[in-house]
């Protein structure tokens, strides 16, 4: 059985779709963070 068979390649090819998916989640989640930690400090900001 060779390495190279398509079903071997489908699930490599799942599992490193679902590692770039979970990346993807995982900057856009960090970026939605920013933005609050932002957005009180700018509300602290403009309280002074």
């Amino acid at each position: 059985m060779g390495r190279n068979n398509e079903r071997n390649i489908k699930k490599h090819n799942d599992k490193l779709h679902k590692a770039q998916a979970k990346a993807k989640q995982a900057e856009i989640a960090r970026k939605e963070k920013l933005k609050e930690i932002v957005k009180k400090f700018n509300e602290s900001k403009n309280e002074e």
